[in-house]
């Protein structure tokens, strides 16, 4: 939990341990990546606004070395935000003031996205399977995906994805050539529990796009099917 008012994280605190959660709270932006290595988080709640390293440059940092889930929790309420904060890689994003039931409900919600076994169903272009009979690696085109190690190459070469990219690379591979609205995404990956708009997947499937399509005049692998969604497949 960071955040620089003593009050929001006592708040937040007492609320996530009473769910049975441990909390470490961080308090200065300068301490959060010594904290994280130390105290091996499955999730950070993160402020924007702090002394010493802001929200945006922390965002940046775990992005680059680590696909820990990431919930944004901030005054700033500008849609510019939002989005520049999911591009930034985190999951969800929460505006003060708020109900730290709901916190709560955000936070499972994503643990349950980065903690399980996929969604959608169908089999894979090609794979194996795992001990319960469900495929854990899956091929298209120049894309592997490996479920159990939570991996993917392109190319031959390993990608580091966030944890809802690595889902909504999985669901996709999971069901090759169908269409699937924003909403269908939304209550696949997100959670029928999930506060946010459509516009999230907009701006995770522009994330993905830029870590596995290769350069050239268009994407081959995320078609836009417009008025309807998206579509894995290629062209």
């Amino acid at each position: 939990m960071v955040d620089d008012e003593p009050g929001v994280c006592d708040l937040c605190s007492l609320y996530l341990r009473r769910e049975q959660f441990e909390v470490e709270c961080v308090q200065h932006g300068d301490l959060v990546l010594d904290a994280v290595r130390r105290f091996r988080p499955d999730l950070v709640v993160l402020d924007l606004m702090l002394p010493g390293k802001d929200g945006w440059e922390l965002c940046r940092e775990l992005r680059r070395h680590d696909n820990l889930p990431i919930i944004m929790l901030t005054a700033r309420d500008a849609d510019e935000d939002r989005i520049e904060g999911l591009e930034l890689g985190a999951d969800d994003y929460m505006v003060k003031p708020f109900n730290p039931r709901e916190l709560v409900a955000r936070v499972r919600a994503v643990l349950r996205r980065t903690r399980g076994d996929g969604s959608g169903a169908g089999s894979p272009a090609s794979g194996g399977t795992g001990s319960q009979g469900r495929p854990t690696v899956f091929t298209y085109g120049t894309i592997r995906l490996d479920v159990e190690h939570h991996r993917v190459w392109v190319d031959g070469r390993e990608v580091a994805l966030t944890p809802k990219e690595f889902d909504l690379l999985h669901c996709f591979m999971q069901r090759p050539g169908k269409t699937f609205t924003r909403t269908e995404l939304l209550d696949l990956l997100w959670g029928y529990d999930y506060f946010g708009d459509e516009r999230t997947v907009d701006v995770h499937i522009k994330r993905l796009r830029a870590k596995i399509e290769p350069p050239g005049d268009g994407p081959r692998y995320i078609h836009t099917v417009w008025g309807v969604g998206y579509r894995f497949g290629e062209r």
